[in-house]
């Protein structure tokens, strides 16, 4: 029997309620171990200002992984994360204690009312566009290239933590 296929997938990880740091580190290393996941990588970690949200600062990289799952499953995998982190949603960009979002998965375009990939926000935000750009320098989003969309990012301050 073959095996099933890998698929490459970027999630986005975000916090910045409680220890911001260990939540990423913790939920990366959950990810990392989860069936179905394979060959995770995290970029380096940035503090950020909020977004089109408030609260404290955030702690923000991505992950790149292969996975078996569908979108769909990684979707409700990456939610359950969420969920023992202790992650509520009392409204749209409330503070939080972690954020995991299906930034891409593969070359698929996936629009509904669950999810959309590629996430619809990325090519804006620097983030994101930072991240990527440390493990795929060669990506290339339908807006163009992850180094040009990120210099036109230039307003948005980010700093290395690790």
């Amino acid at each position: 029997m073959p095996l099933p296929a890998m698929t490459q997938a970027y999630i986005g990880l975000g916090a910045n309620l409680g220890n911001a740091l260990a939540s990423l580190q913790q939920a990366a290393a959950e990810l990392a171990q989860m069936p179905g996941i394979a060959q995770l990588t995290l970029s380096p970690l940035y503090r950020t200002a909020p977004v089109d949200s408030s609260g404290p600062d955030y702690v923000n990289a991505v992950a790149a992984l292969g996975t078996t799952l569908s979108a769909q499953e990684l979707l409700h995998l990456l939610q359950g994360i969420e969920q023992r982190h202790g992650r509520s949603r009392p409204y749209r960009n409330a503070p939080r204690t972690l954020d995991l979002d299906l930034l891409l998965f593969g070359n698929e375009q996936i629009n509904t009312p669950e999810l959309i990939v590629p996430h619809p926000r990325m090519h804006e935000r620097a983030f994101v566009l930072q991240p990527l750009t440390d493990l795929a320098p060669n990506l290339v989003l339908a807006q163009g290239t992850v180094k040009s969309l990120l210099a036109g990012c230039s307003g948005q301050a980010l700093e290395i933590i690790s």
